[in-house]
This record gives structure tokens, sequence and C-alpha cells, in this order.
């Protein structure tokens, strides 16, 4: 049943997302950058309802309350990152428009990228070397003016659930700071349901869980890095303690 219920859903992408992403480049030159995400989160919610109708991956969300408290504040999202689910879903259930930071390569991925690239994200060519971050900066600093949150997942890579985490990367905490933005941390286990290179979809409940905002005030990077991390490690074995101590028991064995 899973198998069934994971290639329909796979169908229903394949169906979906060709003639919307045209659609996107269609109507995208009449429209401004907030109607531009609109639209693209029309997608998003789509995708996200397919898999509960389909698959049966619910989700639930605690603390949006800290978010909403935030709306007329910079803000950069770190979130811990499991799956591709969060990336979509975030998109659709934050109360803000959102800007990813990614590497320029996406910009060629068909269709997704193509659309990808008529929205105001922040892009970043990894051979700038150094002055990648000086780019990302200052686009993030425009993004921020314009009523955006920006978003990006500290540890680089998505993580299987209850895995030894990989280090946490400053980059968004570096962001922050630069932008004198606050920052909110998220946890979320959606790997347990939707993992990451796994064609297969589970049916489930996910949490996903919104920290209280972390000011980038007064702060070096490492030092907010750090307390993000903290809380976000923390949290991910509050919401899933069963995938961490099967990893735990596995590690002993």
């Amino acid at each position: 049943m899973t198998f069934l219920r994971s290639l329909l859903f796979s169908l229903y992408l394949l169906a979906l997302t060709p003639p919307y992403a045209c659609l996107c480049f269609i109507v995208f030159p009449f429209m401004n950058a907030e109607n531009r995400f609109r639209f693209v989160r029309g997608w998003t919610r789509l995708v996200i309802w397919a898999g509960r109708l389909i698959c049966g991956i619910h989700y639930r969300i605690e603390g949006m309350e800290q978010a909403q408290s935030m709306l007329d504040k910079h803000v950069v999202l770190l979130s811990k990152h499991q799956s591709a689910w969060e990336t979509v879903a975030y998109v659709a259930l934050m109360p803000k428009p959102l800007c990813f930071v990614f590497k320029r390569e996406l910009l060629l991925v068909p269709f997704f990228g193509w659309a990808l690239g008529m929205l105001k994200m922040v892009h970043i060519n990894r051979k700038d070397g150094p002055r990648a971050f000086a780019s990302a900066a200052r686009q993030g600093r425009d993004r921020l003016a314009e009523g955006a949150w920006i978003i990006m997942f500290p540890e680089g890579t998505r993580t299987a659930s209850g895995l030894e985490k990989p280090r946490y990367k400053s980059g968004g905490a570096r962001l922050a700071v630069e932008t004198g933005a606050w920052v909110i941390p998220m946890a979320v286990n959606s790997g347990r349901l939707w993992p990451r290179n796994s064609f297969l979809k589970y049916p489930g409940m996910i949490t996903i869980s919104i920290g209280a905002p972390i000011a980038s005030a007064n702060k070096t990077a490492d030092m907010l890095n750090q307390e993000v991390e903290a809380w976000i490690e923390a949290e991910m074995r509050r919401i899933d303690p069963d995938s961490y101590r099967r990893a735990g028991n596995q590690a002993t064995a």
C-alpha cells in the first residue's frame, strides 16, 4: 500500500509541476514579487494537500505564536533539515513570504529552477569564494527590507532521523548578525515519513516546532549559531524521541 500511494503521489507531482511552472512563466511578467510568491505558494499548498490525501502525511505546528509575534521584524529562520517536505511546507505555512538562500546551479533545474529564478531569492555563486557571503548579505538585506523572511538550513544538507548531527554551519547566523535580523530556530521531524532520497512516503504526523526569537544584537555569529544549535538539537529529542532512542541503541549494539 505504501508503494502504491507513493507511486500515485509521484505521478501527481509529475502531472502538476511542469504545467504549473509553465503557467508561472506566462503570468509572472504581469505580477510583482509578492504576487509571484503567492502564486508559487499555491503549488506548495497543492503538494501538501496531496501528501495528506494520498500518502496520509499530516502535520502539526507548535509555537506558531512565536512567528506571529515577529511579523513586523526582520527575521532569519534557521531550521533542522531532514526532508524535501519542509522545503515545500514552510512556503505554504509560514505567515510571511520566504526567501531561500541557494546555490546558483539550481537555476538550471528544469521547471523548478526556471520558476525559482523568477522569484526574489538569494542565490550565491560558490566559485566566488569569500565574495559569495558579501553578495548573500547584500541580497539578504534587500529582501528583508522588502518584507520577506530569509530561511536557511544550518546543517547544509538533509540529515536522517536520529542520526548524529553534522556540524552546524554559521552562514545563517552570520547573515543575521550582518543584517541585524532576529533568528527564529525551528525543529521538524519530517524525515520519519518523507526520508531523504527515498521514493517511499509513509503515513503519520510531522511536528514543526517554532522556538522563541533570538536577538542577534551584541552577539558573534559563533555565539548565535551555538545557541540555535543547542535549542534545535534539544527540541528534536523532545519531538522525536523514538528516532534518537533507536539510533542510540544501534550505536551501542
